[in-house]
């Protein structure tokens, strides 16, 4: 018997300063059972940062060739393409081929080493890279509950979170930009 996702709902207030957006996103998000709560926080991290008309997350794991998130509009065409994590240089080729814009979020220990080894293709393509720490992501996921409301406040590249179980800073470097 197949495992199942385990289903988190979410009230995320919102104060992005750096754009001058004050919301709060309701989010219901399926952790995949692979998946490690570091990256299911950068999943968030990431989708709060687009948050825009038609952005949704996608089966991700679950489906290979899909993103994590996505934006497509109603004729179907891509407008946003965001990868959580450290993908091949040909998917994200591909990916470049068929979004208008693509971003990639990479966050573990691991993160360094495949920038390293990726720069010299991923410069040839127009793609946005960014590193989270991963202590801090690890702080963040350290907090998360099945059901909860939190605040994030962002500028410069900082989130802070505040939640029930505590707080924590998340910076967001750019390895690669517009």
């Amino acid at each position: 018997m197949a495992l199942k996702p385990t289903i988190f709902k979410m009230n995320i207030n919102v104060s992005n300063l750096d754009q001058d957006v004050y919301e709060t996103i309701p989010l219901t998000i399926a952790q995949h059972p692979s998946e490690t709560t570091e990256r299911m926080v950068t999943r968030i991290l990431a989708f709060v940062l687009n948050n825009q008309e038609f952005l949704s997350f996608t089966k991700g794991l679950s489906e290979a060739d899909d993103p994590d998130i996505w934006a497509k509009n109603y004729s179907d065409e891509f407008l946003l393409w965001v990868d959580v994590g450290e993908p091949g240089f040909e998917r994200i080729k591909k990916a470049c081929r068929q979004a208008k814009s693509v971003k990639i979020y990479t966050f573990n220990t691991k993160s360094n080493v495949w920038w390293k080894q990726s720069l010299k293709d991923f410069s040839k393509i127009n793609a946005q890279v960014y590193q989270f720490d991963f202590e801090q992501i690890q702080s963040f996921a350290s907090l998360v509950e099945r059901t909860m409301d939190f605040s994030i406040t962002l500028t410069d590249n900082v989130f802070y979170i505040a939640a029930d179980k505590g707080s924590c800073e998340v910076n967001l470097t750019t390895l690669k930009g517009e």
